[in-house]
């Protein structure tokens, strides 16, 4: 017996550790996130009201899966220094449902990837076809580039102005932004994964110990 509380102590303490590190990593999701909607850059990119916002659906997943997870992280603490079954049973039935969300949130981005960079490069075409120097000028400014391959309209593009055309610089800029996107995914979801084994382990070490006493 002495044996099995051992083994649920080692256990508990673990999960109380991992908490600790889960709600430390569901602050850095909800930092990342909030840094993604309100980097400057970006805001600035997709600011009017006309623009595209697909980008920021991924991201206000982000930013509420990063507040679950500190919630979450919290009462998992709890329940592993109570030893409760019920919270601990709760606390892997949330993470199972913040897991859920992830992937599909994942595979969301994934299949929606190029429409999202699609719809930006898209606004901006049209913003120079329609001469708005306002949205095109904004573009230019903050991504260092200027037109397209087969345009670069003199009264926007000057001979100083940077030789990147815009399509490649929007591609390539919102290609970063939705791989930070999918890498912390990823790594959320290895570590509910993880959250999820120790607290079933710690379950069952709890409602073995109360049939052997």
């Amino acid at each position: 017996m002495s044996k099995v509380q051992g083994g649920m102590k080692c256990v508990k303490y673990l999960l109380f550790v991992f908490n600790f590190i889960f709600w430390l990593s569901g602050s850095l999701v909800l930092a990342v996130g909030l840094w993604l909607r309100f980097d400057p850059d970006t805001a600035n990119l997709l600011a009017e009201s006309d623009a595209p916002d697909n980008f920021f659906i991924a991201v206000y997943i982000l930013i509420g899966a990063g507040g679950v997870m500190m919630l979450v992280g919290f009462f998992g603490c709890f329940g592993a220094v109570r030893e409760s079954q019920c919270l601990l049973g709760s606390f892997f039935a949330c993470l199972l449902v913040i897991f859920g969300a992830e992937v599909a949130a994942g595979v969301f981005g994934f299949l929606n990837k190029e429409k999202i960079i699609q719809d930006v490069k898209n606004y901006y075409e049209t913003a120079l076809k329609n001469n708005n120097e306002t949205i095109a000028s904004m573009y230019h400014d903050v991504l260092l580039c200027c037109g397209t391959e087969s345009s670069r309209p003199p009264e926007l593009c000057a001979v100083d102005s940077p030789e990147e055309d815009c399509v490649t610089a929007i591609q390539n800029f919102f290609y970063k932004k939705l791989f930070i996107i999918g890498y912390v995914g990823i790594g959320i979801a290895g570590i509910m994964i993880i959250g999820m084994i120790f607290s079933m382990v710690l379950c069952c070490a709890i409602r073995n110990s109360r049939e052997v006493i």
